[in-house]
């Protein structure tokens, strides 16, 4: 069978990204009517709908990211993230409140305990494009997504700053292929993930051994011949990688999106294309939404008017 044609590109949104951009932005201010934070939510909102009103994309999933300190990364290594703080009690009313909007306007959204949103926007990609030729854009600035562009017309689009990556724009930032940037995180590691990588091993001598051996695998498998390459101290870098192996290749794990989650009880996982169209937003659910979180009154106007922008296109 012939793959299904759409209209323009998949669009996989990183909700994390936006919603918590709003929330420490200190440009985005908003309060409900007991003087309650509703920045994040506010924000998230009003990114949405610009968003949604700018591309008016045919296909378009949001994944939110619940998954931190519970996820299975964190099973296999305590450390990760640890560098986070779980959100205190009203941000997570509004993390709720971000992921039941998106239904309400009419939009696919996927949240999960287990996995995080990377994981929901590699296994969501991977779905789409077995049974179509879309290409896929995903909406973030997390580098890390670098990893999920297969076609040269995939891009990751930092929305916020208008900067589009696509394959060719990471091999000339990072001298790396999109597929080897798990292997360079797992030989680099992240400090923003509190990946920790191979110690003494940056990004320059990890680009190296990567533009000579395809993969962590690979160096490891052909280990012996990295003391004679022309690399400024080979002789150390061997002793490094033999001394951190297992490091390098649990950091490598901890970087890899899944990409082929089929839990049942995750609803991304068996999602097809289809149910990524847009529906018609219910602005009674929306207006009783809205006064449900008590926004105020200028507030709340001003939400139903990007609503009324959006809904007429």
């Amino acid at each position: 069978m012939s793959p299904l044609l759409t209209s323009g590109p998949v669009y996989l949104i990183d909700a994390s990204i936006y919603i918590f951009r709003a929330h420490f932005s200190p440009y985005v201010e908003c309060h409900d009517e007991n003087g309650k934070d509703l920045s994040a939510l506010y924000g998230f909102m009003s990114f949405l709908f610009q968003f949604m009103r700018r591309v008016q994309p045919s296909h378009v999933a949001i994944a939110h990211d619940a998954s931190l300190f519970c996820g299975f990364r964190h099973k296999l290594c305590g450390n990760y993230k640890s560098n986070r703080e779980l959100p205190d009690e009203n941000l997570e009313i509004q993390l709720t409140g971000c992921s039941e909007f998106c239904s309400i306007i009419g939009l696919a959204s996927f949240v999960s305990k287990v996995y995080e949103g990377d994981d929901i926007i590699g296994t969501i990609a991977n779905r789409v494009r077995a049974e179509s030729d879309c290409d896929v854009h995903i909406i973030s600035r997390d580098k890390d997504l670098v990893q999920l562009l297969q076609k040269e017309a995939d891009c990751l689009w930092d929305y916020g700053n208008n900067r589009k990556r696509f394959r060719a724009n990471v091999v000339d930032e990072f001298g790396i292929s999109p597929e080897q940037f798990p292997d360079y995180l797992g030989l680099s590691g992240d400090s923003v993930d509190c990946i920790s990588g191979i110690p003494g091993v940056g990004p320059v001598k990890a680009k190296e051994l990567l533009n000579r051996f395809s993969s962590l695998e690979a160096i490891y498998g052909n280990l012996d011949k990295v003391r004679d390459l022309p690399i400024r101290g080979a002789g150390r870098l061997t002793e490094l990688l033999r001394e951190h192996c297992e490091l390098a290749k649990l950091s490598k794990v901890l970087a890899t999106i899944i990409c082929n989650v089929e839990d049942p009880e995750e609803s991304f996982g068996h999602v097809v294309l289809e149910e990524l169209k847009p529906e018609r937003m219910n602005k009674g659910l929306f207006g009783d939404f809205l006064k449900n979180y008590k926004f105020r009154t200028r507030d709340r106007e001003r939400l139903m008017t990007l609503a009324h922008r959006v809904s007429k296109q």
